[in-house]
């Protein structure tokens, strides 16, 4: 079909779908590499074991305490953004341009973090909080493009897709690292430290390069444009303007703040799983890595059965299902004592983890306003930052007052009671109502 312009045809259902799904597997490199597996126990070798002392955090500060405070760090800085971001790329019709703005810096981010040689732990720290700043706020803009490319129960599929073949493309690129770095003669190099820097290189350029097919196949014509009335707002308006909005679709609202509160579990646990198994189990590196594999791809049919689950049963039982799981997680990790328990632990983070994202991801999307995808995503991602703001936060303050990461990884469980708590008001039927009353 030709694009607004009549130009250049717009590319078939089944392109946009690959192209779009593409980018799943593009970042999860990232997600699996730099975020979870490999960069945070790498970091914990950089940070004297005594701890270090900064002016503005005090200390002395863990390994685990400073690389929560990180993670906080390049959250603050999506969270400020993003919503201005968001809406005003609805406006202007510029949300693809944002997605490759934000891809290609954190791309070429990941790439230098090559250059975090022994001790130097803040330039690992701040290259990473820019890495991992653009890679949110890029989903931000991706993610505005599902709602247009599918409705109704398709979208909870095309969701879960995108998760499935993330966790593919993730789980490769984490296995090439770990074979580097299990055996860093076969690229040349004398050590594993070395092969793991070559890692975080390698990790950028995956990400850049399989997003291109995302970059080709979707294209700005395939979102509606927003409502005339507000497209002439900029700047501080903007953000005002969607303010005023949110109150009017309360379903939405009331799903926006559990996802604050449950999103701010998971993905700390995702954070600080590594360190947490390095500090209090001892486990080496090619047993976390071993086990992140593991979850990577256990984790694609986990994605694909709970997208089957929430079609039969509804996107928001196959939610509250999982989150209950992720509870009995944070009690269980509290009386860990052994490697072949982190593994169990694992292998049930990995059934439940995809699906939990995906399903999220779609669930939102059906509340949405047509025409206003990426401000609404913003709110949405800045939901999860702030809860990925508040939970490493937590976790760290918990840690380095009682000294115990065992007591802050139990406090996470509050995060899923509140989400759970909240999630049980949302009314999805009616907020898809009111969304769609709303452009009648």
């Amino acid at each position: 079909m030709p694009d607004a312009s009549g130009n250049n045809p717009l590319p078939s259902r089944r392109r946009a779908w690959f192209g779009w799904c593409m980018y799943d597997w593009a970042n999860s490199a990232f997600a699996t590499v730099i975020l979870a597996a490999v960069l945070p126990v790498y970091f914990a070798t950089l940070v004297p074991d005594e701890g270090v002392i900064l002016p503005i955090l005090g200390g002395p500060l863990s390994a685990t305490a400073l690389w929560s405070y990180a993670v906080a760090g390049s959250m603050i800085l999506v969270a400020l953004t993003a919503p201005v971001l968001g809406a005003l790329a609805d406006r202007t019709r510029r949300r693809r341009r944002w997605l490759i703005i934000l891809c290609v810096t954190g791309a070429c981010t990941t790439c230098l973090l090559a250059l975090a040689g022994p001790g130097r732990y803040l330039l690992a720290a701040g290259l990473f909080m820019l890495a991992n700043a653009c890679f949110a706020a890029a989903n931000i803009f991706y993610n505005a493009f599902l709602p247009a490319l599918a409705r109704g129960p398709e979208m909870d599929r095309l969701s879960a897709r995108g998760f499935a073949l993330g966790y593919i493309g993730g789980g490769l690129m984490l296995l090439l690292t770990f074979v580097l770095i299990r055996h860093p003669g076969l690229a040349g190099l004398a050590s594993s430290a070395q092969a793991t820097r070559l890692g975080f290189f390698l990790t950028g350029l995956w990400w850049l390069f399989f997003s291109l097919p995302t970059f080709f196949f979707l294209r700005e014509e395939m979102i509606p444009p927003p409502l005339a009335k507000s497209a002439g707002l900029t700047g501080p308006k903007v953000l005002w303007q969607v303010w005023k909005e949110l109150p009017h679709y309360p379903d939405l609202l009331r799903f926006l703040l559990a996802y604050l509160f449950y999103n701010d579990g998971i993905q700390t646990v995702i954070a600080v799983a590594a360190i947490f198994g390095k500090d209090e189990l001892g486990l080496g590196t090619t047993s976390i890595l071993g086990c992140f594999l593991m979850i990577q791809f256990v984790a694609m049919p986990g994605a694909l059965l709970f997208g089957r689950f929430a079609q039969s049963r509804g996107s928001r039982k196959a939610l509250l299902l999982s989150l209950c799981l992720f509870l009995a997680i944070t009690l269980y990790a509290y009386d860990m004592q052994y490697a072949w328990q982190f593994w169990l632990m694992g292998l049930v983070v990995a059934l439940v983890l995809g699906g939990s994202q995906a399903i999220s991801r779609s669930l939102y999307g059906s509340l949405l306003p047509v025409g206003k995808n990426a401000e609404f995503y913003s709110f949405y991602a800045v939901s999860g930052k702030f809860a990925a703001i508040l939970g490493p936060l937590s976790f760290g303050l918990l840690a380095q007052l009682t000294g115990s990461n065992r007591l802050a990884i139990l406090g996470l469980g509050i995060f899923f009671v509140a989400g759970i708590g909240l999630l049980l008001t949302v009314n999805v039927e009616r907020g898809r109502r009111i969304a769609l009353e709303k452009i009648s």
